[in-house]
């Protein structure tokens, strides 16, 4: 058995003769050469057995010489792949299940029979350049994959690096992986070829998360352990959600919400560097670039509030139908692909999640310490106190507020609930969720008033007679709003 630890990257393929050129420059880094084409064939039963087992099978092929790997259970810290791995020769292409210890089975399985149910589901075909690089005491087979998963007629490219440790410390794979970061654009690869094979042959649940309600947290916990379960958890949901914006694409209405969670997951990471005093400048000029190229968000939310199935603005007016055909154009007309696009190849992109995660192996391996290790319900209080005076300053009691006073306040809104979402589990939940529920509420308002602002600019190019109901919709809402608000400001907090 070897014990597998590797980064994975994903980079565009015009990038690759500039990747390639560095890590030639690199010192004592040494070529390795290209392979032959590498033919890997995954296998599976019908009721996906290997797979429920978190196991993943393959025979791959090259130079006519052949190799059966099974990959076993494992786990994937930020980008970092740790997973046993076996490997037996094999005389030609046929699968021998029996020339894999036995101890990696379940416990009185029987063998032959299992090998009888499996069948080829996928295949994944690419070439492969190596490199071996010393990092400091550190040796790092570098890869470079370029080819394809294939599943019958359907085809997805496969454009990554990895980075595998050969001899020496796992902070090297990181180390190299930021200064590739510095020269093109990259992103983490969570996914391996057979997850992503498996989901190309829909052998594989689509991706799906559930929204983030509380962080579960120890109350015992210190302030170390806090801040790597905060930022694991935040990496962790990033890398799904993009994967899930990029499955997305064939569908647009799905991408306004995906890509607020996606904004709302790194808003969270970035809250929580701020909190624990880690928010170097680099990191705040990359998460502002992200802000940036996540402007449209406000604007699809907008948009996709108008339509939704569950709470429909527009559902008992005659032109409903009307405003949905105007609404999906508007959604095209953004381009929301592209713009994700855009943004995960832009180089700050990769090179933020890259020192993320490695403030996270810093602080699990014990390089990195907080000199304050205050009790953690003491300084959850602390980070939920500060938020709550913030608030209470932007919208005090007395005065009335607008539609524009309540978008000028969404964010600040959005980020306190943030704070919540950290540290809510440590606390008693009934006056917990009696003291959120008419914040996020007011956070719905603000959508809808969005929405309504939305639909006014629409009508100017349509023969919609909308501007009354419009009118009375947003008085109504904003009356509302402001009771609920005030009643708000009113409540205890529950961590005094």
């Amino acid at each position: 058995m070897e014990a597998e630890i590797e980064l994975k990257l994903f980079f565009p393929s015009t990038q690759q003769h500039a990747l390639t050129t560095f890590l030639d420059s690199l010192p004592h880094s040494e070529h390795k050469g290209q392979k032959q084409l590498l033919s890997n064939c995954y296998y599976d039963s019908d009721d996906l057995q290997l797979r429920r087992w978190d196991m993943g099978l393959r025979i791959r092929g090259c130079d006519g010489k052949f190799e059966q790997t099974i990959k076993t259970q494992g786990q994937v810290v930020g980008g970092v792949h740790s997973r046993p791995e076996y490997n037996v020769a094999l005389a030609s292409d046929q699968l021998d299940l029996a020339l894999f210890p036995t101890e990696i089975w379940p416990q009185g399985l029987d063998i032959a029979a299992l090998q009888a149910q499996l069948k080829p589901l996928f295949s994944t075909d690419f070439y492969r350049s190596k490199w071996h690089i010393y990092i400091e005491d550190s040796l790092v087979e570098v890869a470079i994959d370029m080819g394809q998963i294939s599943v019958d007629e359907q085809q997805e490219p496969i454009c990554e690096i990895e980075f595998e440790l050969l001899a020496g410390e796992p902070s090297a794979l990181l180390s190299l992986g930021q200064q590739v970061a510095k020269q093109i654009p990259v992103r983490l690869g969570r996914a391996s070829k057979a997850q992503r094979g498996y989901r190309l042959s829909a052998k594989a649940s689509p991706l799906s998360l559930e929204a983030l309600t509380f962080i579960s947290l120890k109350p015992e916990a210190n302030l170390k352990q806090t801040f790597i379960s905060l930022l694991a958890t935040g990496i962790e949901r990033w890398q799904i959600l993009e994967n899930m914006l990029l499955d997305a694409f064939a569908n647009p209405e799905q991408l306004p919400l995906l890509s607020y969670r996606l904004r709302a997951c790194i808003r969270l990471l970035r809250r929580t560097l701020e909190q624990f005093g880690q928010d170097q400048a680099s990191l705040t000029t990359w998460f502002e670039e992200i802000e940036q190229h996540l402007e449209f968000v406000e604007q699809g939310l907008s948009l996709a509030a108008i339509t939704d199935n569950n709470n429909s603005l527009i559902a008992k007016l005659p032109e409903a139908e009307s405003i949905a055909k105007q609404v999906e154009r508007q959604i095209q007309t953004m381009a929301i692909p592209e713009q994700i696009e855009a943004l995960l190849n832009h180089q700050f992109y990769g090179q933020l999640q890259l020192a993320l995660v490695q403030q996270l192996f810093d602080y699990q391996a014990g390089k990195r310490h907080f000199n304050n290790e205050i009790p953690l319900r003491d300084f959850a209080d602390e980070m939920q106190e500060a938020s709550w005076q913030r608030i209470i300053k932007m919208v005090p009691a007395e005065r009335d507020l607008s539609s524009q006073d309540y978008q000028a306040f969404a964010r600040a809104l959005d980020e306190s609930v943030f704070v919540g979402v950290a540290y809510g589990e440590l606390y008693a939940a009934k006056d917990r969720d009696q003291f959120r529920a008419p914040w996020q509420d007011l956070l719905l308002g603000i959508r809808s008033l969005a929405a309504y602002r939305t639909l006014r600019e629409l009508q100017k190019d349509q023969p919609w007679n909308i501007e009354d109901w419009l009118q009375n919709k947003q008085e109504s809402l904003l009356f509302a709003m402001e009771h609920s608000r005030r009643s708000a400001l009113q409540n205890n907090p529950y961590w005094r």
